[in-house]
């Protein structure tokens, strides 16, 4: 069976590299190709386009940033040419309604198609432990499941775009406790707490979360480096409530957590881990910063940001 994989980012090298080292024959493209050279020496093929990655592909992965991108790469110039009976799981975190498009065109051309975009960031990545959520023929799905199982554990949620539904939940659930979590310790600092104690508290408690786990321990630590960058979760949060208009819903919570990063992308902060926010939340209260309050914010004017 040969592999292609689209997109060697921040998740996409961990994933490409446990399906070389799980001994699939994988074909890599990225659009800076060195991030896809340097997995050669696990047995990778690099190729210099998406149509030559995808032309003897059985099965086609793309792990890439946002809908318009997977669009370009899939159905772009030059239009790669697609093994009658071969399959594109789309990874990627992009709208419900694009995935059935896609899924409606690559029908049209003999290839299947299912939309299985991931949680667990890269620490899920890497640890081969990432939760994927299927949309798509049942078939199709246990078909694939040798490829599911050696990045994590897959779930079939439904037909077509219902991949994309259950990841637009993750996010809307994700982005809103990241503003709680925020929202928490600073008010717990701010009052006198310790907020890593009182993290600690938590966790052991009807509030205990991943986020508060993970996320929390990086809002103490100020360890802001990506595993999702800000400007990827801003664009999931506007995916959700595009997603919500077409369904005639209001999502308040969601809203209001997408204006709290456009902010923080505004301020020049896209970069920084979506656990970032909570930099937005400081400086919306006169720069106070969590667990230092004799620290400027990075927001201060006199100051470079110091993440």
């Amino acid at each position: 069976m040969n592999l292609a994989f689209l997109g060697i980012g921040l998740m996409g090298r961990p994933m490409a590299c446990h399906l070389l080292i799980a001994g699939f024959n994988l074909t890599l493209w990225n659009r800076t190709r060195r991030k896809a050279d340097a997995l050669t020496s696990l047995g990778a093929t690099v190729a210099d386009s998406p149509a030559e990655a995808i032309a003897d592909a059985d099965i086609i992965i793309t792990m890439l940033e946002n809908g318009p991108v997977v669009d370009q790469v899939l159905f772009g110039t030059p239009q790669p040419c697609f093994k009658r009976g071969s399959t594109v799981i789309d990874m990627s975190s992009i709208p419900p309604e694009l995935a059935r498009q896609h899924a409606e065109r690559l029908q049209q051309m003999g290839v299947n198609y299912l939309d299985a975009p991931v949680s667990g960031g890269t620490v899920g990545a890497e640890q081969a432990s990432l939760s994927i959520m299927a949309g798509g023929d049942k078939t199709v799905f246990m078909a694939c499941q040798p490829i599911f199982t050696t990045l994590g554990k897959a779930t079939y949620i439904g037909p077509t775009g219902s991949g994309q539904l259950a990841k637009c939940a993750n996010q809307a659930i994700v982005g809103i406790t990241i503003g709680a979590v925020s929202e928490a310790l600073l008010l717990a600092a701010e009052g006198g707490a310790d907020p890593a104690a009182v993290r600690e508290a938590l966790l052991g408690g009807f509030a205990g979360s991943r986020i508060l786990e993970l996320h929390g321990q990086r809002m103490l630590d100020r360890e802001f480096n990506p595993g999702a960058t800000s400007r990827v979760q801003l664009k999931d949060l506007r995916t959700i409530l595009d997603t919500a208009q077409n369904e005639q819903l209001t999502l308040p919570l969601v809203e209001q957590t997408y204006q709290q990063y456009q902010k923080l992308v505004d301020n020049g902060l896209e970069e920084v881990d979506h656990s970032g926010l909570l930099l937005q939340l400081e400086a919306d209260n006169g720069d106070r910063r969590l667990n230092d309050k004799t620290t400027q914010s990075p927001y201060s004017k006199d100051k470079p940001a110091n993440l």
